[in-house]
């Protein structure tokens, strides 16, 4: 069945039970619409195309009305050309092709005297407009941007954002416009004059600057809509068109940044808003939000920062979470600019971490750890270990691994620091990571003062709770490490009672650890250890055997690491001479270096920042595509080349190549076994009776350079490059192919002695290719080249992706009236057939 009227459509459709009965009638009437269409039936066109439309709308196919919208957009009637731009704006998209027929249509309507047909095609334009069709259709949008009616000209201004975004290079055409637009006295008009420039601002930074000229007339309207009375056009909840106002600010906000003068003219209406403005209402605290916004980024007096985290503080304790929310995230990425002023908020903070809204529970997490500092780390942590306590399971390893490091940075002294991570580990010991056992482990080594104090504590958390992981992993190895110090002290501590333990009550713990639900194969590998440190550590002898006896329980384990312990110190017991010396006391770990604060972050990057500005230097630097900066370079003894090409050859400590001295004084770089890898080479090949030399980067390695095992093939027939010929010394280069891998390119070079009366001596030849390529070198026949005669020196070099060869050679030689010659020299004159 046939339907001719939409709604007769929608109702056949409602009344179907399931999904393929509704399939089957959009099916049907699809094929009817598509007959009519092949008609060109024009008097149920419409009716077809709204029809469509629904269907297009509930996800059925509906792109072969594509054509007969566009032929509604022709049509004369108002009616017909609406519903054509709706099907073109809902069918088409700036990739179909159908598009360049409708930009005549376009043009047409926007010369229409109609101001509603017009406005149709400017929002049409706006939607889908292409690249070529911006092109084609600027001039009509940006004469309409000064037509008399407002109604057009916003449409104009919206319709340019979509221009400049698919045509950048337009964006000089609508600048001047823009600005025309500020002063327009209708509301509308100036807030889509601001959206177009703070789209021009963020399209093209450049553009800041040309627009600051603005900045005057943007404070001008601001302050007379803050101050202007009862406005019933513009009145949004007792405030005067807040939705411009914000606008505004936004655009004050890019226009201010790094400009001084234009922030000091906004200061004074800054503070006016921040002050003036009624936050009782959301329109109100709208405004202040983006007022908070545009005060901190940028460079605004100190006061004004002050007041605009004051303004954040009053969000805290608004009953609206959205706002809470808000206040709590703009506070996080504010926090490093002036957190003095911060601080007087920080109990409004902490009640936020009860909050029931768990997203504001996690910013106002984030923020406490930022307001932790030396002062009032006490008063923090304590707030943090009671919110750990009741925290979600989510929250937890998070939350003890931040604790664990704002206490290493902020201790006030190593008993507290002991006290508190003993608690974290108390508190959420399933859920913290290894680096909290292991930080609190080194802690307590490095404290012997506080060690015996430590392992009561461990004890006496143990024999009430051991379910935690990480604090019985922690006790188990602090008690075996220091049961000695447990058994010996028994001195009461703040009025309490002695604790006394003897050796037989650890072991009792021990034993129950190991056989309670919670023992896993960790801790019966902590435990086997800490056994037998035990055993070396206590003087009693009838607490040998039960020790022996766990650990022979144990030796038949199925835990391979389990076993193997147990085997082995059930075997130490029979070398009493060395069990004392394996199982001294373990040195105290080296401090890490802590983390950096959010503050020491931010400072770093800044000093990386300047640091990293490119300087002008030597050419040199830039030949092979390096960008290191330059240093002193040494200028006597070889042993200091290593240096001396990191510099000249621009590298950097990741890509230096390992420097290769034959035993002749000459040098050569390599890059390690990425090019032995690439040769077929490994480090343990031996050594082949050529003496080609091929050094491992000791990053890499970190262990002596074995031979290669491949050597140069020494045959090559190629015509002659010369890389260098002065002061005597010509550098002759022949190349080919390797016969077995051609993607290796072997090179003998020919050191020939062109000075009539003087010889060479000391000679040394160093060379870098580019980070692409890898180098091997042998060392030269020979350092000293008489005169008339020549030196032979073979090197091969890997070219993986087949890119041009440049080397650049440092030449050191000495001549034989004393004279020193440094050369640094590049060349890149072999035959392309080499990387064909």
């Amino acid at each position: 069945m046939v339907y001719f009227r939409l709604k007769d459509l929608i109702r056949a459709i409602r009344r179907t039970k399931t999904a393929a009965d509704e399939r089957a009638v959009i099916q049907k009437e699809s094929a009817a619409i598509r007959t009519a269409f092949r008609e060109e039936n024009s008097e149920t066109r419409y009716h077809n195309v709204s029809k469509l439309l629904y269907i297009h709308m509930l996800g059925y196919p509906a792109h072969f009305g594509q054509i007969d919208c566009l032929k509604l957009v022709a049509s004369p009637h108002f009616g017909d050309k609406r519903l054509g731009y709706l099907g073109t704006m809902l069918l088409l998209d700036e990739n179909q092709e159908v598009l360049t027929l409708l930009t005549n249509s376009l043009k047409n309507d926007l010369n229409h005297s109609n101001m509603h047909i017009v406005g149709l095609a400017l929002c049409t334009l706006g939607n889908i407009a292409s690249e070529d069709v911006a092109k084609d259709l600027v001039d009509e949008v940006e004469r309409l941007m000064e037509n008399p009616n407002a109604y057009l000209r916003r449409k104009a201004a919206l319709c340019a954002i979509r221009l400049i975004r698919k045509a950048p290079e337009l964006e000089e055409t609508f600048v001047l416009r823009a600005k025309s637009l500020i002063a327009d006295k209708n509301h509308g008009v100036m807030l889509t004059g601001i959206t177009l420039m703070i789209e021009l601002c963020t399209q093209n930074p450049e553009n800041v600057s040309s627009l600051s000229s603005i900045v005057p007339t943007l404070v001008s309207r601001l302050r007379t809509l803050a101050t202007s009375g009862f406005s019933p056009e513009h009145d949004v909840g007792g405030l005067t068109d807040p939705f411009l106002q914000v606008k505004i600010l936004r655009l004050l906000r890019i226009l201010g940044e790094d400009n001084p003068d234009a922030v000091e003219s906004m200061n004074d209406i800054l503070t006016q808003v921040a002050t003036s403005t009624d936050s009782a209402k959301n329109v109100g605290n709208s405004i202040l939000y983006e007022t908070v916004l545009t005060i901190m980024e940028t460079d605004s007096d100190s006061s004004l920062r002050v007041l605009a985290i004051n303004i954040l503080g009053r969000f805290l304790t608004n009953r609206d979470n959205n706002i809470r929310y808000v206040a709590l995230n703009t506070l996080n990425k504010t926090a490093i600019m002036d957190m003095n002023a911060i601080q007087r908020h920080r109990e409004t903070v902490v009640k936020c971490l009860r909050d029931p809204d768990i997203s504001i529970r996690r910013r106002a997490l984030e923020l406490s750890f930022a307001l932790i500092n030396d002062s009032n780390v006490r008063v923090m942590i304590r707030e943090l270990l009671s919110f750990l306590e009741v925290a979600e399971t989510e929250f937890k390893q998070s939350l003890a691994s931040k604790i664990r490091i704002s206490a290493d940075r902020y201790a006030p002294n190593q008993r507290w620091h002991i006290d508190t991570l003993l608690r974290v580990l108390k508190l959420a010991g399933n859920y913290v990571g290894e680096e909290i056992v292991s930080s609190f482990i080194g802690l307590v080594c490095r404290t012997p003062e506080l060690q015996p104090y430590t392992v009561k504590k461990l004890f006496v958390e143990l024999k009430s709770d051991i379910s935690q992981e990480g604090l019985v992993l922690a006790g188990v190895w602090c008690i075996g490490e220091f049961g000695d110090v447990l058994v010996q002290h028994q001195e009461p501590e703040n009025g309490e009672e002695a604790l006394r333990v003897t050796e037989g009550d650890i072991l009792d713990l021990f034993e129950t650890l190991l056989n309670s639900p919670y023992a896993n194969r960790t801790l019966r590998e902590y435990m086997t250890t800490s056994l037998m440190k035990l055993a070396d550590r206590f003087h009693d002898p009838s607490v040998i055997p039960r020790i022996q006896s766990n650990l022979r329980k144990y030796s038949t384990s199925m835990e391979a690491e389990v076993q193997q312990r147990a085997v082995e110190y059930q075997n130490l017991f029979k070398h009493d001479e060395i069990r004392n010396a394996v199982f001294e006391r373990m040195p105290a770990p080296e401090i890490r270096e802590r983390e950096p604060s959010p503050v020491e972050r931010q400072k770093s990057k800044s000093k990386k920042r300047a640091v990293m500005e490119p300087k002008e230097g030597d050419l040199l630097l830039d030949l092979l595509g390096d960008n290191a900066p330059t240093s002193p370079a040494p200028t006597s003894n070889l042993p200091k080349t290593v240096d001396l090409l990191a510099d000249i050859f621009g590298s950097t400590n990741i890509s230096t190549p390992a420097l290769v001295t034959n035993p002749n004084g000459a040098a050569s770089t390599s890059s390690g076994n990425g090019l032995a890898d690439l040769l077929g080479e490994t480090p343990s090949s031996p050594a082949n009776p050529n003496g080609v030399q091929s050094t491992l980067s000791p990053r890499l390695s970190g262990s002596p350079a074995a031979p290669a095992s491949n050597p140069i093939s020494p045959s090559l027939d190629n015509d002659t490059c010369i890389a260098y010929n002065k002061n005597g010394l010509r550098i002759e280069m022949d190349a080919a192919k390797d016969s077995q891998n051609p993607k290796i390119i072997n090179i003998k070079i020919n050191f020939v002695n062109t000075s009539e009366e003087l010889a060479i001596e000391d000679l040394a030849f160093q060379v870098a290719v580019p980070k692409t390529q890898r180098l091997q070198m042998q060392p030269p026949s020979s350092t000293a080249i008489s005169v008339g005669e020549s030196a032979v020196q073979l090197m091969r070099v890997a070219n993986p992706q087949q890119t041009p060869i440049r080397l650049r050679m440092k030449i050191s030689f000495q001549a034989g009236d004393g004279h020193q010659v440094e050369e640094v020299a590049e060349f890149s004159g072999f035959p392309s057939s080499l990387t064909n």
